[in-house]
């Protein structure tokens, strides 16, 4: 089973909250709402897009790619927790 189909609720609870986000940007740009408070918003957008990659990568390094059927050794599974931290770290 894919991991996003298994974590199909928690990824489109994800979703739904990045577009509420989206949707506060668009009323505050149609009121002229100040441009410091639209760029936080459109941070704060992007921090949850940026979350969401990263859920969705960790979970395809961790069946897809180590294939959890096979056993990965402990150097493959150190070597993929690492890039996860990476990968992590780049996204925030």
């Amino acid at each position: 089973m894919s991991h996003t189909i298994r974590d199909k609720k928690k990824l489109l609870d994800r979703v739904r909250r990045i577009r509420g986000q989206v949707a506060g940007i668009e009323k505050a740009l149609e009121e002229e709402r100040d441009p410091a408070l639209i760029l936080h918003a459109i941070a704060s957008c992007r921090g949850g897009m940026n979350g969401l990659m990263a859920e969705v990568m960790e979970g395809h390094i961790q069946l897809h790619v180590l294939d959890e059927r096979r056993r990965p050794g402990r150097g493959q599974a150190e070597s993929a927790r690492q890039l996860i931290e990476v990968i992590k770290a780049y996204l925030k």
